[in-house]
């Protein structure tokens, strides 16, 4: 059965750092609009910073749902699986807030410097629940893709920014993105 926790421990953060993916959901509020999830790979890029409150290093993708929404109305679950060893799911509902690269919370990421780095999603934590997990499949993880590093490096800090103008300016409902 699942339990709620009033606040993120040691112990729950040291394993929601240690999963090498996470998923991000997020949904405007139009009620016809586009809800989103998306999965994030984590080098490093999924931190507690407090009992309740989490950020990530959001990465250069071909849309900006996430920032548009959490813009539009702040809403956010970040969710984290095990994919080895004991069967466990956490899921972190809150409040997020898009933070630019050069805010405080950036020394916390080693890959904030990064050409393909775009923001930083923080998450006012609201509701901490883990289940069991029992039907999450068990994997071997390999090591993290280096493709969007290498694209980011090819295209160089202006084209990022171009490509940030041409493909992240607004989100697939309209709302404003980047």
């Amino acid at each position: 059965m699942g339990r709620t926790y009033e606040h993120i421990d040691p112990h729950l953060a040291a394993f929601i750092e240690s999963q090498p993916v996470f998923f991000v959901a997020t949904a405007p509020l139009a009620g016809d609009g586009l809800i989103n999830c998306s999965p994030k790979g984590n080098r490093d890029e999924l931190k507690v910073l407090t009992p309740n409150r989490v950020a990530y290093l959001d990465q250069t993708g071909s849309g900006v749902e996430t920032i548009a929404h959490v813009r539009e109305n702040g809403r956010i679950v970040i969710m984290v699986c095990a994919f080895h060893g004991p069967p466990r799911i956490v899921r972190l509902h809150g409040r997020g807030s898009v933070l630019p690269l050069d805010s405080e919370q950036a020394a916390q990421f080693p890959g904030a410097a990064a050409v393909g780095a775009r923001s930083i999603i923080a998450v006012d934590v609201e509701r901490i629940a883990d289940s069991c997990g029992y039907a999450v499949p068990l994997m071997d993880f390999t090591g993290h893709r280096t493709t969007l590093d290498e694209w980011a490096a090819r295209k160089g800090p202006e084209g990022v920014r171009d490509y940030w103008a041409e493909k992240n300016m607004l989100s697939l409902d309209g709302l404003r993105g980047l």
